[in-house]
């Protein structure tokens, strides 16, 4: 196993994948769950504003952030001269399935892989975009004061308080306990490849009742994550492309995550689990950090409604007024703020303009 000393046991290079060189970096998290780092470069491309790591959420990869467009936020990022890395993460689909709760991810995962970034990099700081679960298990690790490396952190979609549709309040209440007595995951993966009785059940009832879309992964996603139809863009947001490489980027999420979501869903606000003891109690106190926060949310998110965000924008500026900023974007939702067919012109110059402060 490697150690903290030597983060990586071995590594390699895929040449030209996306236009990008990518090193694929095998190291562990701090309780030993492995994990993977994917480093993006251009050959002979300059990085004077430093490095960035890109936090994908639950049921995804690290992939996400690179959707079949001709201009991605990736691109964003290396045309602006940071240095990119993307961070599968224990919810990614990529790495062996484990049971995880956001405390786990913000204890064990995110010091390690700032850890080897900075290691690697010979930096002193670096900054973070985290999106949907890993903005909210990265805010965790934050607040906690486990990550005081990074200085700016990009948050999407929901950060501290944990805002949903009214459906999605009910499923999350009242069917996640029961589904957790049946199968120890949820997986819009079903939609295309079930795995028993109750899976293939669950794929007729949500293909019955989203008939916006005939892709049974994109059905499945909305039930699994939402309240809409769809529940994670909007259709008028992405490409035929887009939409149909995302049937391959959704896997399932522990019921552990969503025992831990729906407590934090009942408070209001993210809610440790209280069996991490790196994790602080109350996640409402004021944060044993100094960075600067930025909260984006899609005006249309049917996933975590925008409330959240502007909730959690004022909980920060009310302890440092001035320093911390809200982006609300009209027409868009929950993904497609990243994978949007405009998310080029319209989302990622915001995103890039604050990492660069």
């Amino acid at each position: 196993m490697a150690t903290k000393a030597d983060p990586a046991p071995w590594r390699y290079v895929r040449r030209g994948a996306r236009g990008h060189d990518t090193e694929l970096i095998p190291f562990p998290a701090d309780d030993g769950v492995p994990l993977l780092m994917l480093h993006l470069t251009r050959p002979g491309a300059e990085t004077p504003r430093g490095p960035v790591m890109l936090v994908h959420g639950a049921g995804v990869r690290a992939e996400i952030f690179r959707p079949p467009l001709e201009r991605t936020l990736v691109d964003a990022l290396l045309d602006d001269g940071f240095d990119v890395w993307l961070l599968n993460w224990r919810a990614s689909i990529d790495l062996r399935p484990v049971a995880w709760t956001l405390d786990d991810a913000a204890a064990y995962d995110y010091p390690a892989a700032v850890r080897l970034i900075l290691q690697r990099t010979g930096h002193q700081t670096m900054k973070a975009f985290v999106h949907c679960q890993g903005s909210t298990s990265f805010m965790i690790a934050a607040i906690s004061g486990l990550v005081p490396e990074v200085t700016t952190v990009v948050t999407n979609a929901v950060s501290l308080h944990t805002v949903l549709p009214r459906w999605s309040t009910m499923k999350i209440q009242v069917l996640s306990p029961m589904v957790r007595r049946i199968s120890p995951t949820l997986s819009p993966k079903w939609g295309y490849k079930t795995e028993g009785p109750f899976s293939r059940v669950l794929r007729s009832v949500v293909t019955a009742t989203h008939p916006e879309c005939d892709s049974p992964v994109c059905a499945m996603v909305s039930f699994t994550y939402g309240a809409g139809h769809p529940a994670l863009w909007a259709h008028r947001n992405i490409d035929r492309a887009t939409h149909d490489w995302i049937t391959g980027e959704f896997a399932g999420s522990p019921m552990t995550f969503f025992a831990q979501m729906r407590d934090s869903v009942r408070a209001g606000h993210l809610v440790p689990t209280g069996d991490v003891p790196e994790v602080v109690p109350d996640l409402l106190a004021r944060p044993q950090t100094d960075a600067r926060f930025v909260f984006l949310a899609g005006a249309d998110n049917r996933c975590f409604l925008p409330l959240g965000q502007r909730l959690s924008f004022a909980h920060f500026d009310a302890l440092a007024p001035g320093r911390h900023t809200h982006h609300e974007f009209p027409g868009y939702g929950h993904l497609d703020v990243i994978f949007g067919a405009d998310a080029w012109r319209d989302t990622h110059p915001v995103i890039v303009d604050e990492l660069r402060r």
